[in-house]
């Protein structure tokens, strides 16, 4: 087990913005950590990393107590926050090497990590010099310096152009072969690109911790049909398995059934029964950003 969270609490005078959170990532796990603005998601990072400590309960990461072992758990953590911290004036390969000298690491692996994460191009420019995607990289290379079991990454692709994008994705999924990552982002594209599992936190409390595949086959039925004539909700409501009706404009509805079955026909059967013609039907499944605004709103 990489990370074991056990009842994690942690309050800020009246505010709490950790709840009895518990959770436990694999080895090998990349792992999508979401949340709303202010829903705790850096403040869990924070106590994972050892930054500050927690109001009550225990974290080990790879059997070590972040409270009780803080060095032991630096040394198994490489940590992105969301907001890099770099010296902006010193060079690429300085910067590392300088990171490299508080770790005590070889030469050798200054220039493998420089290559692992792709910045062999940048690094005799200053940091000053480099884009917001090759700052990452370099933010990357620091926190993989002294070969962590766990890699935790608060918000890496915040900023970044659509190529940008790309490419520290590649590297993410890269790493997450060797290593466990806890991965923060807004981005939904970027967890269903990336992530295995989805762990989904609001108001300082998990709503969700699922395989990704799971919330896919979890999925609701959402489909928006067309009619030719106006339907009174009482009347589409006798459409077995349906769980919710939403009127969108004039004739068209959304209707969401408690199943992942295709129920077009159902609706064609419904239609043909009460003299309807059905002008048009698409499927409009839940996807991963419609679920996150259903659990967070």
């Amino acid at each position: 087990m990489s990370i074991e969270v056990q009842n994690i609490s942690k309050t800020y005078g009246a505010q709490k913005a950790l709840d009895d959170i518990s959770f436990k990532i694999n080895s090998g796990e990349i792992v999508g950590f979401l949340g709303p603005n202010g829903a705790g998601k850096s403040t869990m990072m924070k106590i994972i990393t050892t930054y500050i400590n927690a109001s009550g309960g225990v974290v080990l990461v790879n059997g070590h107590n972040v409270a009780t072992e803080p060095m032991s758990v630096k040394q198994s953590v490489g940590y992105l926050p969301e907001h890099n911290p770099l010296y902006l004036d010193m060079y690429v390969k300085e910067y590392i090497q300088f990171n490299a000298s508080i770790h005590t690491i070889s030469k050798s692996r200054i220039q493998e990590v420089i290559e692992q994460v792709g910045l062999t191009p940048e690094a005799h420019k200053k940091i000053s010099q480099l884009s917001k995607g090759y700052r990452q990289r370099v933010g990357l290379a620091a926190a993989l310096l002294h070969d962590p079991a766990v890699l935790i990454l608060d918000e890496p692709t915040t900023g970044l152009d659509p190529n940008q994008l790309v490419e520290i994705r590649g590297l993410i999924k890269e790493i997450g072969k060797i290593k466990t990552v806890l991965f923060s982002t807004h981005i939904m594209q970027e967890v269903e690109a990336v992530c295995d599992r989805v762990i989904i936190i609001n108001k300082g409390q998990i709503v969700t911790d699922k395989k990704l595949n799971e919330l896919k086959s979890d999925k609701e039925q959402v489909i928006e049909v067309e009619f030719d004539l106006r339907v009174e909700p009482q009347l589409i409501n006798q459409i077995p398995k349906l769980k919710n009706i939403e009127n969108i404009y004039d004739n068209i509805w959304k209707l969401t059934f408690n199943t992942s079955k295709d129920m077009r026909p159902a609706i064609f059967d419904f239609a043909h029964d009460n003299g309807l013609k059905l002008l048009q039907s698409s499927i409009k499944n839940q996807d991963l950003e419609s679920l996150f605004r259903s659990l967070t709103k």
